[in-house]
């Protein structure tokens, strides 16, 4: 089972990509999603995910871990393949297909060419719990980065009071750690008072 493929972009077409891996070269079916960041004659590490047919053995690559998961779950469901499965990684973004099967919205996965309104409903029913996973590290990453944006504009403020960025940025951690909803007016206060 192949799980990984590290190689140089030799062919690059919207859905396929022959990759070369020491002068082997391994055809690759992915989603828009992942040959919109491969580019020709470059290196590329793809996650694999490979299929056992009785007629053929292909290749799905993927630019994150993420995706294929994603896509692991969706062929996981009765009557969705692997090509309604990449034509649904392509029409829509990982965050996007989560979303739209956590709150059952199944308008959103029939906007994907060949995925009907039985489809969309059993997409939905089958992996709604099984998504969740995927709802806990999108929360995660949007709080990371409205913190990040909140502790920069604070300590941009305190540079400009001639308080030092490494002092500031050191106690505005902490006290993000134990306030992850504050506000930049005051974690600047908060700051001001440690000091």
């Amino acid at each position: 089972m192949i799980f990984s493929l590290k190689g140089i972009v030799q062919e690059l077409h919207p859905t396929l990509a022959i990759i070369d891996v020491n002068g082997v070269g391994y055809g690759v079916n992915m989603s828009l999603q992942t040959s919109q960041k491969l580019v020709l004659g470059q290196t590329v590490h793809l996650f694999i995910q490979q299929l056992i047919r009785e007629d053929a053995h292909p290749l799905y690559g993927f630019f994150s871990q993420e995706e294929k998961e994603l896509f692991n779950l969706l062929i996981s469901v009765n009557g969705v393949g692997a090509s309604s499965a990449l034509i649904l990684l392509s029409s829509l973004t990982n965050v996007e297909i989560v979303q739209a099967i956590s709150n059952g919205q199944s308008v959103i996965l029939q906007k994907a060419k060949g995925i009907g309104a039985k489809t969309a409903e059993r997409i939905i029913i089958d992996l709604r719990d099984k998504v969740l996973k995927f709802n806990v590290e999108i929360a995660e990453s949007t709080t990371t980065l409205a913190n990040n944006r909140v502790k920069q504009e604070a300590v941009v403020a305190l540079e400009v009071l001639g308080i030092t960025k490494k002092m500031s940025e050191k106690i505005a951690d902490k006290i993000i750690k134990s306030s992850p909803e504050i506000s930049v007016e005051e974690l600047v206060k908060q700051i001001l008072k440690s000091i």
